[in-house]
């Protein structure tokens, strides 16, 4: 008996001298607490960037929070991006697994959402080579030019007219018509099976379903199926699956059917001959999963984000009509007076067009939460502990509102890039419109030379102007989507054809 009461006494010495030696874990981020169960998932509103902004206004840079039972770690500044992107960037480069994403990237067989490894590592080579190349980009320049043109006299009819354009609709028409030329061959303005509003449709309703919340991924795997279907959010998924998969179908039966396209060898092109004639050397194999989870790609991140920059680049230049008139002043004093036609070497004759650009992503940064990333170790970031398959969010959302970064970081002053060292291709961590690391988006030159080429078009040869009525201040700066972030509220201006 002695000898258990000794123990007994004894024992909490003994916990703590264990303690000493073992290695610390450290402390994990501070957070709000949550609820039991649901964990902190009623206190993120319908703008998942913004209650993650609010939240780290209290709780600081580095915030852990719990949605149901998955573990999320909120970086919101440069420094914390820093970490994770680039000095922990191999142990946080895979990404979870997720209901909507492993659909929709028909189980992890693409680029965007798959988790890291080698097959991953070859769709990224198989895309840069045959996609996102500099020689692919020098090549597929007569398409954008082209696309460019015909943006040019569809806008010409409304000026003509002096009617309203839509300018959502205008400049998502240029991007999701160059896109799916540039990857898939097809033309739009040709194209018997979808018109432009069904491909619109198409990108907003996958984009709306993929960015909201699947309970299958947050409750234990019975709770969260049976609430999915309840609720109808297994349904709604099942349905904006089968319509993408649809459309897929026909691009890559148009292909088997017609053979290679005259325009150029695209990247449906390039997979097929692969899947029909694989390759001896290695053990990856292409499938037709492969083909449609990088058709999924390119159709998610490339058709939408191009044309949401360039509405709100000129959202905000409407609203600040001296940045809007020194631009155009800019553009037609080194273009000249008599230019038809705006080519890609014009781009690089316009430097405050770049600036504007620059600034609209920093305040309005198309997926302002990066594509979560998942961590692959225990990690220690800023002081913290971060446990193992901890989800990592990054808000760009807050990176480019942070006043240590930004002076008057709310104001829209493209000036502010001036003979500034910060960029957008993912070298520095307080503008990450394209992320950064091994994770960074592969399209960065595409995406950029559209915005740059649209908007150069729609500043040089047309003057813009609000309706009737409306001032400034009447323009309507609410946000909507949760994967990537649009203008709520359609940009409707009135163009008037520059004359000299």
């Amino acid at each position: 008996m002695s000898i258990f009461l000794s123990f007994i006494l004894l024992f909490p010495l003994l916990l703590i001298f264990l303690k000493k030696l073992s290695p610390t874990r450290g402390k994990l981020p501070p957070g709000p607490k949550g609820l039991p169960l649901i964990g902190n998932l009623h206190q993120l509103g319908k703008s998942l960037h913004r209650s993650f902004h609010e939240l780290s206004q209290d709780y600081g840079p580095v915030m852990f929070l719990r949605l149901g039972v998955v573990p999320v770690v909120v970086f919101s500044t440069r420094e914390g991006a820093e970490e994770v992107l680039k000095t922990h960037d191999l142990e946080t480069c895979t990404r979870p697994k997720l209901t909507g994403t492993r659909l929709f990237s028909f189980n992890y067989k693409g680029i965007g959402f798959s988790q890291y490894g080698d097959d991953w590592r070859e769709m990224r080579k198989l895309a840069m080579v045959e996609l996102f190349s500099t020689k692919k980009l020098k090549a597929f320049r007569y398409i954008r030019e082209e696309e460019s043109e015909l943006l040019v006299k569809k806008i010409s009819k409304s000026a003509q007219t002096q009617t309203l354009v839509d300018l959502r609709k205008v400049l998502f028409s240029l991007t999701a018509s160059t896109v799916c030329r540039l990857a898939f061959g097809q033309k739009f303005h040709e194209c018997d099976f979808v018109d432009m509003d069904r491909v619109e449709e198409l990108v907003l309703e996958t984009e709306s379903i993929i960015g909201s919340f699947s309970f299958t991924d947050f409750f234990p795997t019975g709770l969260g199926w049976a609430i999915d279907r309840i609720s109808g959010q297994h349904s709604d998924l099942q349905k904006a699956f089968a319509r993408i998969s649809n459309f897929f179908r026909y691009v890559i039966d148009d292909h088997l059917k017609t053979g290679k396209s005259q325009d150029h060898s695209d990247i449906v092109d390039v997979m097929l001959d692969m899947i029909n004639k694989p390759s001896e050397v290695g053990s990856f194999k292409v499938t037709y999963d492969h083909l449609k989870a990088v058709m999924s790609d390119v159709f998610l991140a490339g058709v939408n984000a191009p044309s949401i920059t360039m509405v709100w680049a000129m959202t905000e230049l409407t609203r600040h009509p001296i940045v809007m008139k020194k631009l155009q002043q800019e553009i037609r004093a080194t273009l000249g007076d008599n230019k038809e036609k705006i080519t890609e070497q014009d781009l690089e004759k316009v430097h405050y067009l770049k600036l504007v650009i620059q600034e609209t992503f920093r305040l309005h940064p198309p997926a302002p939460l990066l594509l979560p990333r998942e961590t692959m170790a225990d990690l220690e970031i800023l002081g913290y502990h971060i446990p193992k398959n901890t989800t990592i969010q990054i808000n760009t959302y807050s990176t480019g509102r942070d006043p240590s970064c930004w002076e008057n970081p709310n104001d829209f002053i493209p000036e502010r890039f001036i003979d500034s060292p910060v960029e957008y291709k993912g070298q520095h961590y307080e503008l990450l419109p394209f992320g950064a690391g091994r994770r960074i988006c592969p399209g960065i030159a595409t995406g950029m030379t559209i915005v740059e080429l649209g908007l150069l078009n729609v500043l040089y040869f047309f003057d813009w102007s609000l309706p009737d009525g409306m001032t400034i201040k009447d323009i309507d700066m609410e946000e909507a989507g949760a994967f990537v972030v649009a203008k709520k509220v359609p940009l409707e201006l009135i163009p008037t054809p520059h004359h000299w």
